[in-house]
């Protein structure tokens, strides 16, 4: 039987990113099973690497711009050092769309050029690699979003040259601050699902375990950060899709109030849905370094340049008086911590890693107290209700252009009919009302910020990615939120209670999903979650919470 076109095209796209890796960064032979092999973040990468390379990589991004702006690092140094790992990271998982290597050395020599006849660095973010969600747009390189129909076309049209020239303005800016770019990071099919699967590239596993999944649908992002193939990376978020990737590679993630940050010029399935956005959010190694690209990025204004975006610049007066109050300056702080949202309660290390996070606030003298907000069954009604306001059809037509089927584990795998112009106004309605609601609760309580789980478990195997209500409700309420490492499963302490009671189908399911021995060190992290556009706050908490649970984490994997 004659192979399909689309899974030729997808096989030829493979071997495409791999004839990008120059010869001397190919892995010498091919990896263990993941049964036999299942980390390959330490030593596994590490030994193809020099001992500078290794410096470098190992560097956070505001750690390489301070060496970078000073000299003491030339940008094609580390430029060349993360394409290396880079290489490396994508032959271990997978986990890059496109590689555009030679663009970003000529990058960087152009940087170093400047810096030796100027003697100071082009931009604040001078010389720092940033990785990319393969949605957003690079002059000259492709973006497939996870579709074999797009490939080699600019969002499934073709011979319209405007993937020659077309570039997200988020983009534009980055390059305005001295920022590289060199890679884009692999997606699930179309971004719609919490587990990064496609024809294109397949499947990217967790690289701290690879039986286990690394999240979607930013998930090529988390993965390489956990590799350190990247200093700093961008992803784009709709119901958890840089929370869930960051926290379950044991990484910081921010998502956004809508507006907050430029989207314009980003691919989407969802083009024109405008109740529940995407947006584009930093993932990065430390809490630091959220806020740092977050500062740097609001210092160019971009509501200049999209008109979605609003003209709220970097308020850092708030970021400076959250974190003095957090560390015990000034008025104590108030959040409420939800330690179930009704619908799928957190697994034992997720119960466990709310608790540390809890006394570890009440010992530094702020109150904590139990969250019980409207009902989160009907956000994520809400959240279905309005993602999914076009039956899913431009899904479908993209997979049509190629032919390829859905991958399993996508959202709203079979279209259905269109809503019309009424059922969107009574949808709209009840996304509206919901704000209310949730806004006055808010308001009667008067907390400061909430903590919550990302997720109700660790990274789970493939196809087990139940739920994502912990992270679809921020969406919904368009707030704020960030991702925290806090601890590793352990297994001889991570334990249901004897006689639990389930709460309903999926949540028997989640418990039966849980394994202890498989689970065992895989990353776990809470979320903390402000009022909308109020992203200083969230990242002030989001610091001050990190040093503190630096000052009793002794391993160093986090």
């Amino acid at each position: 039987m004659t192979e399909p076109t689309w899974k030729k095209n997808a096989a030829a796209k493979r071997e495409e990113i791999l004839s990008l890796i120059p010869p001397e960064w190919h892995l010498p032979q091919p990896l263990p099973s993941p049964s036999d092999l299942p980390c390959v973040t330490g030593k596994e990468i590490r030994q193809y690497l020099s001992p500078m390379e290794i410096e470098i990589t190992e560097t956070d991004a505001v750690g390489v711009v301070q060496k970078t702006s000073s000299g003491e690092w030339r940008c094609e140094d580390v430029v060349r050092a993360f394409c290396h790992r880079a290489s490396l990271a994508h032959q271990m998982i997978n986990c890059l769309h496109e590689i555009f290597f030679q663009a970003a050395i000529e990058d960087a020599k152009i940087l170093d050029h400047y810096y030796d006849k100027n003697k100071k660095p082009y931009g604040s973010l001078h010389g720092l690699p940033i990785s990319l969600k393969d949605s957003i747009h690079i002059k000259g390189v492709g973006a497939s979003m996870g579709y074999v129909g797009w490939l080699d076309t600019f969002e499934g049209k073709r011979n319209t040259g405007r993937e020659k020239v077309h570039e997200s303005e988020i983009v534009k800016h980055l390059r305005a601050l001295g920022a590289i770019l060199y890679v884009k990071t692999s997606v699930p099919q179309g971004s719609f699902s919490g587990e990064t699967v496609n024809h294109i590239i397949e499947h990217t596993p967790n690289p701290q375990n690879r039986n286990l999944v690394v999240g979607g649908s930013s998930g090529g992002e988390g993965g390489l950060l956990a590799l350190r193939g990247s200093p700093i990376g961008l992803g784009t978020d709709i119901g958890g899709s840089i929370r869930v990737p960051a926290g379950w590679n044991g990484c910081y993630g921010l998502r956004p109030s809508t507006g907050r940050l430029p989207y314009e010029g980003i691919a989407s399935t969802l083009d024109g849905q405008s109740s529940i956005p995407f947006v584009v959010g930093p993932l990065a190694h430390s809490a630091t370094d959220l806020a740092f690209i977050i500062k740097a990025l609001l210092s160019r204004q971009p509501w200049k340049t999209d008109p979605m975006t609003h003209e709220v610049p970097w308020m850092d007066d708030q970021f400076e008086q959250i974190k003095n109050r957090f560390r015990g300056s000034g008025e104590r702080l108030s959040f409420g911590v939800l330690f179930s949202d009704g619908v799928v309660n957190p697994q034992p290390p997720v119960v466990r890693a709310l608790n540390e996070t809890v006394n570890l606030i009440r010992s530094l003298g702020h109150r904590v107290f139990e969250w019980h907000p409207p009902s989160h069954v009907e956000s994520l009604n809400i959240w279905r209700d309005i993602c999914l306001m076009d039956g899913g059809n431009a899904f479908h037509n993209a997979l049509a252009l190629s032919g390829e089927p859905p991958t399993p584990t996508v959202f709203g795998s079979r279209p259905t009919t269109p809503v019309d112009a009424r059922e969107i106004m009574k949808r709209n309605i009840a996304l509206r009302d919901y704000r209310k609601r949730y806004l006055d609760f808010w308001d009667r309580t008067a907390v400061d910020a909430l903590i919550t789980p990302f997720h109700q478990g660790p990274p789970p195997p493939a196809g087990k990615v139940r739920y994502m209500g912990y992270t679809c409700v921020v969406n919904v309420l368009d707030y704020p939120a960030s991702v925290v490492p806090v601890t590793r499963v352990k297994k001889d302490i991570d334990k249901y209670v004897e006689g639990y009671s389930f709460l309903n189908h999926t949540d028997k399911l989640v418990y039966e999903d849980y394994d202890g021995d498989l689970l065992d060190g895989a990353p776990v992290g809470i979320q903390i979650v402000g009022r909308r556009l109020q992203e200083e706050v969230v990242l002030a908490l989001t610091e001050g919470l990190s040093h503190e649970l630096a000052k009793g984490r002794h391993d160093t994997r986090l």
